[in-house]
């Protein structure tokens, strides 16, 4: 199998795995995206959201998980 199968194969599962915790745990991430930081403008008729902190979040703890696995698969 090609590199890119294994990678599309591996993507997908932690996909499933990330939409099966949301799944069961939704009720308890109902912070998620409510952050000071995040930008929300509702007015009639519009409706505009900027999750900036929430973004901010995700990236960092993604950036430690790759650096983590990526020291441990080296």
């Amino acid at each position: 199998m090609a590199p890119i199968g294994k990678a599309i194969i591996g993507l997908g599962a932690i996909l499933i795995i990330v939409g099966l915790v949301v799944w069961l745990a939704g009720d308890k991430l109902s912070w998620f995206g409510r952050l000071p930081g995040d930008i929300r403008i509702e007015r009639p008729g519009f409706s505009c959201f900027f999750p900036i902190t929430t973004m901010i979040i995700v990236s960092l703890v993604l950036s430690i998980v790759l650096s983590l696995l990526s020291r441990f698969f080296k």
